[in-house]
């Protein structure tokens, strides 16, 4: 995966942050808050342009984990149609994507949330910490895109030759 711009400029800007003064981060907050859209928005255009490139079989393990996790052990309707069958192999590959793509997206809940309460309490601790999560949660991300690059060359490559 090559870095995108938008992410090391966002990285950028939250280290940078992270020495700001309480005014400081009052005046320049919308700006962080775009400049992190903005780096997710693109992150999570690749991660869909990466999986909507993936073989069929391989994306139907990886709803299916992602419905079996939505479903919260719930049975399945009569009227759901029946799972389909999934080859061991691309089941673990779906299931590693989904394992980083859950802790991605927890990490940047988790960001979200710091930056949220900081503004609330207007704590340049909070933001600060805020920083800290934002960046990890686009490592995450980067880490998840790349599971599903690898993922997308083990299914085309050693699984079916």
């Amino acid at each position: 995966m090559r870095k995108l711009l938008e992410v090391e400029e966002a990285k950028a800007l939250m280290s940078a942050a992270m020495d700001w003064s309480l005014f400081t981060w009052l005046w320049e907050k919308k700006g962080v808050r775009e400049t992190a859209d903005k780096a997710n928005a693109v992150l999570d255009r690749l991660n869909r342009k990466i999986k909507a490139a993936w073989r069929q079989d391989l994306t139907a393990a990886y709803q299916q984990l992602v419905a079996e996790s939505n479903g919260r052990g719930q049975k399945r309707r009569p009227t759901d149609p029946p799972p389909q069958a999934i080859e061991p192999e691309l089941k673990l590959l779906a299931r590693k994507v989904k394992d980083a793509d859950d802790e991605a997206h927890r990490a940047r809940m988790d960001a979200e949330a710091t930056f949220d309460e900081a503004d609330r309490q207007l704590s340049v601790r909070l933001a600060r910490e805020g920083c800290q999560k934002a960046i990890r949660s686009w490592e995450l991300h980067e880490k998840a895109i790349r599971k599903a690059e690898a993922a997308l060359d083990a299914s085309q490559s050693s699984l079916h030759p």
